[in-house]
């Protein structure tokens, strides 16, 4: 509703938006933008670099058209955008359009593939499957959605219930197993939901192979509840890497740094909270440690938002293409 009211005018829309938080009472200094309704990188380029500068142009102010600028104007800007995730296809995800990505900013990927089944399940039978599955998640993965967010009373047919992941975990207690995924772990929900706050936090390490490659996946938890307060995924890069900056001597990739919790506004600190308390910094320590000693890197880089920029450059890092990269 918001795009329609907006016209679908990318700058009126993340702009009302902003203000109507700001009015609210939330703090406004971080934004994460959300890309998603459509494969975006099918799009001419014309107009996807015209879309991705007015979303930068929304936290700024400015009105340029060209990309760069405006993502230069953006790093500055009061309000940060510390993260943009493009929806695509595996179609519309070649080195061509990764490149462009990084280039607008993009800190993530949704990639949709299409079920090539038409057979459906039927609600009981979905619960037990989705429950299943959630048990067999490993604990450095994030679900983000179990199902699509549309209001029950504009479904038609099909879903009878609008609350699957609620429904999937209480069929897990019936099972005897649990869901360890990311969001169900993070101290903010397991603050709200359960009142449980944790009580001592340790640095904890999980290795692990994908697409060929040699992950890190570096946590502060209290192992005890099993809560989760700040992540850090680290990449040896591997031999299909194709990135200039990355292949040019022996690197690693910060690929996200992320501490949770209630949000705490920029240049402030909150005792009562876990970010700005230094977690991300530790994290930034053991992951520049393991990158020159275990993975004989030169070079560390980080995939960073554009507004977080500033962020590393304190830490050492200098801009490097779409990367922040550090000397080892």
């Amino acid at each position: 509703m918001r795009a329609i009211r907006a016209r679908y005018d990318p700058y009126e829309q993340a702009r009302g938006r902003v203000e109507q938080l700001r009015q609210l009472g939330h703090a406004v200094d971080k934004v994460e933008y959300i890309v998603m309704g459509g494969t975006f990188m099918s799009l001419p380029i014309e107009y996807r670099e015209e879309f991705i500068a007015n979303l930068h142009n929304a936290l700024s102010g400015a009105t340029t058209t060209d990309i760069d600028e405006s993502i230069k104007l953006s790093q500055e800007s009061a309000t940060k955008c510390v993260g943009i995730t493009i929806e695509t296809r595996p179609d519309y995800c070649t080195e061509t359009h990764l490149s462009d990505m990084l280039k607008y900013g993009c800190t993530r990927l949704e990639i949709g593939v299409q079920s090539v089944y038409e057979d459906s399940y039927s609600p009981s039978d979905l619960v037990d499957l989705v429950a299943r599955i959630l048990s067999l998640v490993p604990p450095w993965t994030r679900i983000y959605r179990v199902q699509r967010d549309i209001p029950m009373p504009l479904v038609s047919s099909g879903v009878e219930n609008g609350n699957l992941r609620e429904l999937a975990l209480a069929r897990m207690r019936d099972f005897g197993t649990k869901c360890r995924d990311i969001r169900t772990r993070e101290v903010g929900i397991q603050e709200v939901h359960h009142k449980i706050k944790p009580e001592q936090v340790e640095l904890i390490r999980r290795d692990y192979t994908a697409n060929n490659g040699w992950e890190t996946f570096l946590a502060y938890e209290d192992p005890e509840q099993d809560i989760l307060v700040g992540l850090l995924r680290l990449r040896k890069c591997s031999s299909t890497t194709y990135r200039p900056e990355l292949t040019s001597q022996p690197s690693s990739l910060v690929r996200e740094l992320h501490v949770y919790g209630s949000a705490v506004p920029l240049h402030s600190r909150d005792p009562r909270k876990f970010q700005h308390q230094g977690f991300g910094t530790l994290l930034m320590e053991e992951a520049e440690r393991i990158a020159k000693y275990e993975h004989k890197s030169k070079k560390i880089s980080v995939i960073s938002g554009v507004g977080v920029r500033n962020y590393y450059a304190k830490l050492g890092y200098y801009l490097d293409g779409p990367y922040m990269s550090k000397d080892l």
